[in-house]
């Protein structure tokens, strides 16, 4: 019984990151992995700077056609 248990709780954790990555809730601890990788010695965004960033990103400019 316990080896079902481990599984339903591996799965529920790929799941749970799986949800995450698709809704973009990871999306300041992949920034933080790349600045760590790429972009070492700048400093990072925080993570208030980092969605805001997001937010300003998302909505200036047009976005329609028409």
């Amino acid at each position: 019984m316990r080896g079902v248990a481990r599984l339903a709780a591996r799965h529920a954790g790929a799941l749970w990151s799986a949800l995450r990555a698709a809704s973009g809730d990871d999306a300041y601890e992949r920034y933080r992995a790349h600045q760590a990788a790429r972009h070492a010695l700048e400093p990072p965004l925080s993570r208030r700077a980092f969605y805001e960033d997001a937010q300003r990103r998302k909505w200036s400019g047009v976005s329609r056609c028409c």
